[in-house]
């Protein structure tokens, strides 16, 4: 466990590093001063000057940092930050949110080359139906996909990422091949205790709940939503087309996941099985990832990195969304908004950021605990 902890922390770290390394590039290519490129936050344990650059080791460990000469305070020097021109100023920013979505494609190349990656696929799936070099190589599964508050599989400890291949009640034994059939066999034992015979990575397991006989609106018995998953290995010469594909689709869909989930907190409904988290929250699924197997735990980490990049584009101080908000109105002005106004709003919501932290990470440890 500390081993998964120690790769989990060492994973989210080259993360931020690398965001801020898309700053930084970016930074030079432009002709920008980069005062220091900094790998945790200060207080500083380390440091060595190159040319005009101070690289840092800092004892925080809480992501990394670029600090770039006239972003903060602005100066009148062809070096400065503030002296280019806006477009290139906007690059510099969206080259942090870049890195994250290339990450990703290289991440879901890598994956989708060497060890496969996991595709949903309908109950009448017929492998023979592949072309283009694609191999099996798990043949189709039923997964868990999600578990309700509440429900009888998340009392019983059932997980995202398990795999269904038995139902036992009574002395009968089932295979699970379909979703219809795990659905149908649920609904004709409710209030039976049944066992269901789980894979979670290596480990085999049996595990024992009551499907309710009146669950709520829009959920099962058992409480858990299903997909029929088989996974798929793309020649070389694919991989990187399908890393893209996936990329693609992923920023897409997250986008309309969360319109969604807000539209319905608009209209005071609690959208099912909706749980946000935070840092300690993200751990955990990574852990859990990676108990899995090391290409679930990469797969993971793609998919981190595009909710990292849309997440850092919202038009809102202290993300780089905030930052383009605030050069996309000097461009419409044609002179910069006040450095006292645009540091006063930017330090506000950096401090509103740290308190929702904390309180989604109090949550977070309440939810692991109890």
């Amino acid at each position: 466990m500390i081993f998964s902890i120690l790769i989990v922390l060492f994973a989210v770290v080259g993360l931020l590093v690398l965001h801020e390394f898309g700053h930084f590039l970016l930074a030079k290519k432009f002709g920008v001063k980069v005062e220091e490129f900094g790998v945790f936050l200060p207080p500083r344990i380390w440091s060595k000057k190159v040319g005009e650059t101070i690289y840092s080791l800092n004892l925080l460990p809480f992501g990394a940092f670029v600090k770039l000469a006239g972003e903060e305070k602005r100066v009148k020097q062809p070096w400065s930050f503030s002296q280019k021109p806006i477009w290139q100023r906007m690059l510099i920013v969206l080259g942090g949110v870049a890195s994250f979505w290339l990450i990703a494609f290289l991440i879901l190349t890598l994956v989708s080359g060497i060890w496969g990656l996991p595709k949903a696929v309908s109950d009448d799936f017929k492998p023979e139906n592949l072309k283009g070099g694609i191999e099996i190589v798990e043949e189709p599964q039923i997964q868990i996909v999600g578990v309700s508050e509440n429900s009888p599989a998340k009392k019983a400890g059932l997980q995202v990422g398990d795999v269904i291949y038995e139902f036992k009640v009574q002395s009968s034994k089932f295979q699970i091949k379909k979703i219809e059939k795990l659905q149908e066999l649920a609904f004709s034992h409710k209030g039976e205790k049944v066992v269901l015979g789980i894979k979670r990575g290596k480990e085999t397991l049996e595990i024992s709940l009551v499907p309710r006989e009146f669950p709520p609106e829009e959920e099962g018995p058992i409480g858990i939503i299903l997909a029929k998953i088989v996974k798929l290995r793309y020649p070389w010469f694919r991989a990187p087309l399908q890393g893209a594909l996936l990329t693609y689709q992923e920023t897409v869909q997250i986008p309309i996941i969360l319109g969604n989930v807000f539209y319905r907190f608009l209209k005071g409904e609690k959208p099912k099985g909706v749980k946000f988290v935070g840092p300690i929250g993200i751990g955990n699924l990574m852990v859990q990832a990676l108990e899995r197997g090391l290409d679930n735990f990469l797969i993971l980490i793609g998919m981190i990195s595009i909710w990292l990049a849309l997440f850092n584009l919202f038009p809102i101080p202290a993300l780089d969304g905030g930052k383009l908000l605030f050069l996309a109105v000097e461009g419409v002005r044609k002179k910069p908004v006040s450095q006292e106004f645009e540091e006063r709003i930017t330090t506000f919501f950096f401090f509103a950021f740290i308190l929702l932290m904390i309180f989604i990470t109090i949550k977070d440890i309440k939810n692991l605990l109890f």
